[in-house]
């Protein structure tokens, strides 16, 4: 892992409006965050949050949190069923809005993640980057993030970790600015929510070589 170009007097501003905003966040969407839980349990009973370990800045794995948006579902043979099957009509509409994410805030107290950056994978995508899509992890992750604003879910994984590097490159606060800002506009609109023919993103297998 390279350097990371998070660092000095801008990141620890970075790091302190995101504690803060995380703990003003969590008080202002507490109507939205308990009407939330009581949805998920009523239509999918207990857990209400989900929990999953990812990878952060410097590739440190943490537990992030969110809220449940698929039941527990196998086929006759007890394979689980496809992500698509298994997101409830409550789950559809959290991930739409985007209310599915707020826990997450919890996780940018903690210092896990910041408001803005790359967004954490699943673990197990490590050992399938290129060497220049790991950069991605020289930065915070996010809950949202330069890929975010430029398609989300609706642009291919190679496309996504070309923008989480250029963020990389170009990190600043002004940029962090930019991004939250014109990620309320994308929330509202619903833009890029999921890749066509999926409940998100279809599993990451790595980039092909090019030969």
């Amino acid at each position: 892992m390279s350097s990371s170009p998070q660092s000095g007097w801008r990141f620890l501003v970075k790091t302190a409006v995101d504690r803060a905003a995380g703990l003003v966040g969590l008080v202002v969407a507490a109507p939205v965050l308990v009407g939330a839980a009581v949805a998920v349990k009523a239509t999918m009973g207990s857990p209400v949050l989900f929990r999953q370990r990812r990878p952060g800045r410097g590739e440190r794995v943490f537990d992030i949190v969110k809220f449940r948006t698929m039941r527990e579902a196998t086929d006759a043979e007890g394979r689980p069923l496809s992500d698509a099957e298994r997101l409830t009509p409550v789950g559809r509409w959290l991930r739409a809005t985007s209310v599915d994410e707020l826990p997450q805030l919890w996780n940018v107290v903690r210092g896990d993640i910041s408001l803005v950056g790359p967004r954490p994978l699943l673990v197990r995508y490590l050992p399938r980057y290129s060497p220049e899509q790991r950069r991605r992890h020289d930065v915070m992750p996010g809950i949202t993030g330069w890929a975010q604003i430029h398609g989300r879910n609706a642009i291919s994984w190679e496309e996504k970790f070309a923008l989480d590097v250029w963020y990389v490159d170009h990190w600043s606060l002004a940029l962090d600015a930019r991004i939250l800002i014109e990620t309320i506009g994308r929330v509202l609109k619903r833009d890029g929510v999921s890749s066509d023919g999926h409940a998100t993103m279809p599993e990451f297998e790595g980039t092909p070589v090019k030969t």
